[in-house]
């Protein structure tokens, strides 16, 4: 099976580039990305892994679960219908699958362990290089 199509052969989805990508690779703060790109799941991703380093548990949930929905209306709007690949490989897609890492890691760390599996198990479905890079 390739990262590219499940058994099903449901084609990948590819999101559209990110404009939030560029600001945060020139150092501007997630937190000023975010309010400028409120629908980025770069910068809520961002802001989801920047507050779980830091030990905001709930603030870390609370960006992550963001940054989540964000990530499913865009893959809703190009075409994603609940299952499939989304490929690592293709950048605007980290988004999505970062915040859906940052949800299950700030999920497991209040206990909420059903939500901390889910998650894990859709970032694994969705693309097996991006759970890899992810630690998961």
């Amino acid at each position: 099976m390739t990262e590219g199509h499940n058994l099903l052969g449901i084609p990948e989805t590819r999101l559209p580039q990110d404009p939030a990508a560029a600001q945060l690779e020139q150092g501007v703060a997630a937190d000023q990305v975010a309010a400028a790109h409120p629908t980025s799941s770069l910068a809520w991703a961002t802001l989801a892994e920047d507050a779980l380093a830091d030990g905001r548990t709930v603030e870390g949930y609370a960006y992550a679960r963001t940054g989540y929905h964000r990530a499913l209306d865009s893959l809703r709007r190009n075409g994603w219908r609940g299952q499939g690949p989304v490929p690592w490989e293709h950048e605007p897609n980290r988004g999505f699958l970062r915040a859906l890492a940052a949800l299950s890691r700030a999920a497991g760390a209040i206990g909420e362990t059903d939500e901390e599996q889910r998650c894990a198990q859709f970032l694994r479905d969705s693309s097996t290089t991006g759970a890899r890079e992810l630690g998961f």
